[in-house]
């Protein structure tokens, strides 16, 4: 890799219980490709790791590895041959079983040699491991160089440290040995005549300065029964996601019994608001206790000062968590531990409490009735962040913050047709349908309880609803349709994209417009036949590959497919989810973060983003809503 890009992943084996995670080749072996690690946090602490064994002649190789098993997201076996210790028939009849399992703080191999000869083999085994304690942002960047940190001996094992962070090395029975910068376990196996012989080894790692910690608790959904004539596709997506978003979970130390999902692997094992949000609110028809607890987590951390430098403010539902600051080389971008940059994790939260609250057993009255000071605050912040013409926008008042503060956040998403970039304050339009939604969700719950404030909440709804129709709609040659923003002067974002579909089954749009809007989306421009395009094949800007320009994001498919089938729009959700079964297959169903724009008709599966996260929480989550929908039809 050129020093200086960010790692591809796509050809990568991953192990995770969030927050530790193994990256490996397809034998196991890490240190073969720039992301290749053991991570705990946001530190990688293992950054090469060879396993070899000696062949008759005396010199150590690698096993041919020659099949890969995902047994579940935090479990990997790698089945080897060892034909340097075989006979000579052709046969192979020594093999090496290498089986991986990665829990929150731990990993753990167990090598097992199995032989068929007729006749007792000594096979040695010899595993270096590289210490490489790096920043994961250096990585994500492609500059790190790691701390080899300083050894400690242990009975068994090695101890090796670099300030706060400690990995702990142990292999019982194994000779333990240095080389270079590495750490050598070596094993003398006697595998008997048709026999098996094992060897175990084990990393523990702990930061002191780590700000989440893993969940132990089982998952608290189940996989549901296959729908009555739906695509079988459906059930192998939605076994793997789920089994994906299980070992997504996290908790903060000081409350591990509220649980929420990280945003993904490998660069953001920690909370997220508007990710968590949204992977919570798409899980709901099989899961609302992961709702409750992510709701009751961010109101905590809600904002309850004017801070620019953190973005916080009052009111303010937060957008990333981390133990520090976090700087990303060349980028330009150095962000608090604590950071409030996001314009929709607000009204989203309102949004999900809404939903929940309507839903039967989710949370107690009690429970509810304790959030409705952290929801004053968000609508209070919501109206108070409505500019002088009664949007919400945004823009960065630090310079070295995130540009844009919508979902999609690259410096380049919010272009106009001709390719040019929209300067910003920027006013998205789904913030709009977000905040159209909260109001009136929040003023229902407010009557609920008899609080105040309904009737004023549900003016200002009404009074945006006109504004948003009366400003943000264009015609272009693809059609009438809503901007995807506002810019500095008020003009509306002329560009035909994703957002608009997030407005479906907000209330913002009326019945005729959403017709308008579905067709758009499920038409050729958008429609990729794998999911809905982030940016119209029509506009300047379109590249398939674009991170926001052209790709196919699994988790905005889901909500515009989730908002089709609120709208009434059913045939054009089922045509939409029929496209997200199609990639989850391309992709051995664990569906990536985003994925190439290519049509249907022209490839028959889609590129891989090769720097796309996986799993991805809201990726994952996206099974949750296809099922749902083909539920829905079924009934």
């Amino acid at each position: 890799m050129t020093a200086g890009l960010q790692p591809f992943l796509d050809d990568r084996t991953i192990v995770l219980d969030a927050p530790t995670q193994a990256w490996s080749g397809r034998g196991g072996d890490i240190g073969d490709a720039p992301i290749d690690g053991v991570y705990h946090g946001d530190t990688r602490f293992i950054g090469a790791l060879e396993l070899t064994y000696a062949a008759a002649d005396g010199a150590f190789v690698r096993p041919e590895w020659v099949r890969t098993t995902a047994a579940t997201a935090s479990r990997v076996r790698f089945d080897g041959l060892l034909r340097g210790v075989d006979d000579a028939w052709p046969d192979p009849k020594v093999r090496l079983v290498r089986e991986r399992e990665v829990r929150h703080g731990r990993m753990t191999e167990t090598l097992t040699v199995r032989s068929h000869l007729a006749s007792a083999v000594t096979v040695r085994l010899q595993l270096r491991v590289d210490a490489q304690f790096a920043p994961l942002q250096e990585v994500k960047a492609g500059a790190a160089a790691g701390d080899p940190g300083a050894r400690t001996p242990l009975p068994d094992g090695v101890a090796i440290a670099a300030g706060a962070l400690r990995l702990e090395l142990s292999a019982s029975g194994a000779q333990v040995g240095s080389d270079s910068d590495a750490v050598v376990l070596d094993w003398t196996l006697e595998v008997p005549a048709f026999g098996t012989a094992t060897a175990t080894w084990h990393a523990e790692m702990t930061d002191a300065a780590i700000v989440v910690r893993g969940v132990t608790a089982p998952a608290p959904w189940h996989t549901p029964g296959p729908v009555p004539g739906a695509d079988p596709r459906l059930g192998r997506w939605l076994d793997r996601a789920l089994g994906d978003l299980a070992a997504l979970r996290l908790a903060l130390p000081d409350a591990p019994e509220d649980v929420f999902f990280a945003a993904g692997a490998p660069w953001f094992f920690t909370l997220f608001g508007r990710d968590s949000l949204w992977a919570a609110r798409l899980i709901l028809p099989l899961d609302a206790s992961v709702a409750a607890s992510t709701l009751r987590v961010l109101a905590r951390l809600q904002g309850t000062a004017h801070d620019p430098q953190t973005a916080e403010d009052p009111g303010k539902i937060m957008h990333e968590l981390r133990a520090g600051t976090l700087s990303m080389p060349g980028e330009g971008i150095v962000l608090p531990p604590l950071y409030y940059g996001t314009v929709d994790a607000t009204p989203l939260w309102v949004c999900l409490l809404a939903d929940v609250a309507d839903i039967a057993d989710a949370m107690a009255p009690g429970e509810v009735e304790a959030l409705l000071p952290n929801l004053e605050a968000a609508l209070g912040w919501i109206r108070a962040s409505a500019g002088d013409d009664g949007f919400l926008d945004y823009i960065d008042e630090t310079g070295h913050g995130l540009s844009n503060q919508g979902w999609k956040d690259s410096g380049d998403s919010i272009q106009w047709r001709d390719g040019s970039l929209a300067q910003g304050p920027i006013a998205l339009c789904e913030v709009q349908g977000y905040a159209y939604e909260a109001a009136l969700g929040g003023a229902g719950l407010l009557e609920r309880f008899g609080r105040g404030g309904a009737d004023e909440l549900r003016a200002w709804a009404a009074a945006l609803k006109r504004r948003f129709a009366e400003r943000f709609w264009v015609e272009t040659p693809e059609g009438r349709y809503p901007a995807i923003a506002l810019d500095r002067d008020g003009r509306a974002v002329d560009t035909l994209t994703s957002n608009i579909g997030h407005l479906l089954g907000t209330g913002i749009l009326d019945p005729a417009e959403e017709e308008a809007v579905s067709a758009l989306l499920v038409g050729r421009s958008m429609s990729s036949g794998f999911g809905v395009r982030t940016l119209s094949s029509g506009a300047a800007g379109y590249w398939p590959l674009s991170y926001h320009g052209g790709s196919v994001w699994t988790h905005d498919t889901a909500i515009i497919a989730r908002g089709m089938q609120r709208a009434g729009r059913g045939a054009d959700a089922r045509a939409v989810v029929a496209g997200m079964l199609a990639a989850a297959a391309a992709f051995e169903y664990r569906v990536p973060e985003l994925h190439a724009g290519d049509a249907a008709d022209e490839v028959p599966a889609p590129a891989p983003y090769p720097a796309a996260c996986r799993p991805q929480a809201w990726s994952a989550a996206a099974a949750v809503t296809a099922w749902d929908v083909l539920r829905g039809s079924a009934a």
